[in-house]
């Protein structure tokens, strides 16, 4: 650890060592407990939710889904703790309300398609788009980091672009799709891709050439609005941040913890980059989907797209490489320890997509895969 945690709060607070904060938003399946079909009960689980955490709680795009968001802090244990309680408390809400809560990609038990959520903004979305809503439920983890200026936050986005086809890979956790294992380690992001807007993050010549793009796309028709700019990373609209959105929602807390400090060690690195007048490199477009999409299938237990000459390598060894490559912002965070510790764990346990796998083997049943799944999303 580099110092307490009071000395890095103060070190952030008077811009000293530029600590960054980060936050974590999760999207969690509403699941049958007895078939694992996915449930349009959202408005049930609301109504079930303490009033104190209603706040960090939000409905998602159909009614299958919930949301939670953490509090931005410096410290992993603090976002470990929200991360924990939300959860513990959200799968009390839903147990209360006959269902379970699953942090998973997509519903992996075939079912009616839950409808979406009654709002102006998604019944315009589907006026659009029409059938391009993704079976069950598409739940994903967003990550939140502090950047101190949009200008500087497109620069990061160009620094990271390469690294989150790993980040994607570790993240892997919807193999099984209406009833059958799809051959992926990640379904949610096949489906995802249906919609015109998701994509890698392009190579930005800066923040007016961000707006511009997003200007565009929407007169294009492909967006209603910056809500529905789907890129990979982007700066938030809401927040001072650069958001990573690669990732399927994690099955356990731990897992989630891991990603998050993943993400702000590469983003410090960016930064420490940009200080330094490195300029990123500019992946081609092309292999960065085809990372992508090795990432999506192999996810962590297979291969992965190694950027820097398109060879195919170990995903764990394209992990490692990032983890030496941010070490030293992991350090300087003093999450090298814990980050160090979770490795290992994920290094025993496997990806979300090969715990569930093994269950199935196991026992032929996805209910008992919804069912290890519910477990883990406690805790």
């Amino acid at each position: 650890m580099s110092g307490s945690v009071a000395e890095r709060e103060r070190h952030a607070a008077e811009g000293g060592t530029d600590l960054l904060t980060v936050g974590v938003e999760e999207e969690f399946l509403l699941a049958d407990p007895h078939t694992g079909t996915a449930v349009p009960a959202v408005e049930l689980v609301m109504e079930q939710v303490p009033a104190e955490l209603r706040g960090q709680v939000e409905r998602e795009f159909q009614t299958s889904q919930i949301e939670i968001g953490s509090p931005p802090g410096l410290e992993l244990s603090s976002i470990r703790h929200s991360l924990g309680v939300l959860r513990a408390e959200l799968a009390d809400a839903a147990e209360r309300a006959g269902v379970r809560l699953l942090a998973i990609g997509t519903g992996p038990v075939d079912g009616p398609v839950p409808a979406v959520v009654d709002k102006p903004r998604f019944d315009r979305m589907i006026e659009r788009f029409r059938l391009l809503v993704p079976g069950p439920g598409n739940n994903g983890m967003h990550v939140h980091v502090g950047v101190p200026d949009p200008d500087t936050g497109v620069l990061v986005l160009n620094h990271v672009r390469p690294w989150l086809p790993i980040l994607q890979a570790v993240t892997t956790n919807s193999p099984f799709s209406r009833g059958e294992d799809t051959g992926y380690a990640s379904w949610r992001s096949i489906e995802w891709e249906r919609w015109p807007s998701v994509a890698p993050t392009p190579y930005l010549e800066s923040h007016e050439h961000y707006q511009r793009l997003i200007r565009q796309l929407i007169a294009s028709g492909v967006m209603l609005d910056e809500g529905m700019l789907y890129w990979y990373a982007r700066l938030s609209a809401k927040y001072p941040t650069v958001e990573i959105r690669i990732g399927d929602v994690c099955p356990s807390v731990d897992d989630a913890v891991l990603v998050a400090a993943l993400v702000r060690g590469l983003v410090a690195t960016a930064l420490t980059d940009i200080a330094a007048g490195r300029r990123a490199v500019n992946t081609d477009h092309h292999l960065l989907v085809a990372a992508h999409w090795r990432a999506a299938h192999d996810g962590l237990e297979g291969q992965g797209v190694d950027l820097t000459d398109g060879e195919l390598r170990p995903a764990w060894e394209l992990l490692e490489r990032l983890v030496d490559r941010i070490r030293p912002e992991l350090e300087r965070h003093g999450d090298l320890d814990r980050v160090t510790e979770l490795l290992d764990g994920l290094r025993r346990h496997g990806s979300g997509a090969a715990r569930q796998r093994a269950v199935f083997a196991k026992t032929g049943k996805l209910v008992d895969v919804v069912a290890d799944v519910a477990r883990q999303t406690r805790g």
